[in-house]
């Protein structure tokens, strides 16, 4: 039997406590779901929140938080999803507080957050190449205090594991957005200013070079057998890295998604093209930079072998230039392998040393990352040498 209801009346519960701050009022999420179906208006039936089940750590992002319940827009209750993250500078981030005291004022200002809110309240998604989308936001508000909430559409994405082919599909479709003229427009639509001397001196400078330098680091069971061998060369990185930050912030920008690894890259589901998410780091950035994050970002945290990390490097970066070209930009060959080294060594390479897990029981488990986070450094010594000029 179907129900009836009447303008105005709100029926159910409405029980949207996870929202905390970033709740709106009755009015408002029924004026959300409106838009979300395109429809004039609904009756907001009831609804809830939750805390999304996701624990991959975001320096820029507050909370993420679904938002689910039901309406009526004149045809009967059905059902509604809507996907709130609340992003933010990284000053609000619990990982500030690592920070040490005499740089907190530099350190929040060296990495910019405010790309996504903005991206979102553009037409970015009409300006993507076909196979590429983003998910549809129906509210995003900017606050005072350097944080932001978007609310947006729920995506469906593929369940299906990524294969040598699918990493080849998305680096072909990265190249041809780092292509396009129109998403050109929108590349630096960040205004707060960033440069790779930001990473170096802070990341690099502060958490890396320390641990990169001491003994007691390559003396430890979870590294030494898997890193051992690599302390010379990666050490004699270190000693150049400020020219190699010299020559990464000289070579062409073009327009990056900037944290383009498989976690931001929802697969549709009909099997071809991605969703983009997670825009807190586009910008331009040197051809080829998301290369680096496509190819070794599900390693980094343990979900893929790096065995084959070569050989599928070499399929995305003709993937890559083959996208580049469809969108009648031509790259020369050593200038994009080059691009992609120096940004690989970087933000890589150099970081690869498990130094997060030391004080950590040396299990299987770590021991198998730690192997395969060498492989990345190896790869990356590897390019790097081969591409230097």
């Amino acid at each position: 039997m179907k129900a009836t209801f009447t303008t105005g009346q709100v029926i159910g519960v409405h029980d949207r406590a996870a929202l905390g701050d970033d709740d709106v009022s009755d009015v408002e999420l029924a004026a959300m779901v409106a838009d979300l179906w395109h429809v004039p208006g609904v009756e907001l039936l009831d609804s809830g929140a939750e805390v999304v089940d996701y624990h991959v750590p975001s320096i820029l992002t507050g909370a993420r938080t679904w938002v689910r319940g039901h309406a009526d827009a004149g045809d009967g209750p059905r059902g509604f999803a809507l996907f709130v993250k609340r992003v933010h500078s990284w000053r609000h981030s619990p990982a500030f507080a690592s920070v040490p005291p005499e740089i907190g004022e530099w350190a929040a200002t060296s990495v910019p957050w405010r790309s996504e809110p903005l991206l979102y309240a553009r037409d970015l998604a009409d300006r993507l190449p076909d196979g590429l989308s983003m998910p549809r936001a129906v509210r995003v508000d900017e606050r005072p205090d350097d944080t932001a909430t978007v609310w947006m559409e729920a995506v469906e994405a593929s369940p299906e594991p990524w294969d040598a082919g699918t990493y080849v599909e998305a680096a072909g479709l990265l190249g041809r957005m780092s292509g396009s003229s129109r998403v050109a427009e929108l590349a630096a639509i960040d205004p707060q200013p960033w440069h790779i001397q930001y990473f170096v001196v802070g990341r690099i400078g502060h958490t890396v070079l320390p641990g990169l330098f001491d003994n007691a680091t390559w003396e430890h069971e979870l590294v030494a057998p898997h890193f051992g061998d690599l302390r010379t060369p990666l050490t004699a990185v270190a000693h150049h890295v400020d020219a190699l930050g010299e020559e990464f912030a000289r070579m062409p920008h073009r327009t990056a998604h900037g944290d383009a690894c498989p976690n931001n890259l929802l697969r549709h589901p009909s099997g071809r093209g991605f969703t983009l998410i997670d825009f807190g780091f586009w910008r331009p950035q040197p051809v080829g930079f998301d290369l680096s994050q496509l190819l070794v970002g599900d390693i980094q945290i343990g979900r893929r072998d790096a065995t084959d990390l070569p050989e599928l490097a070499e399929a995305c970066l003709t993937a890559y230039a083959d996208g580049l070209a469809a969108e009648g930009v031509e790259v020369a060959d050593a200038e994009l392998r080059r691009a992609h080294a120096v940004s690989l060594m970087l933000f890589n390479g150099l970081p690869s040393l498990p130094l997060e897990q030391l004080g950590d029981e040396p299990t299987d488990a770590l021991h198998d990352w730690a192997l395969q986070r060498s492989r990345i450094a190896r790869y990356a010594l590897d390019v790097l040498e081969r591409t230097d000029r």
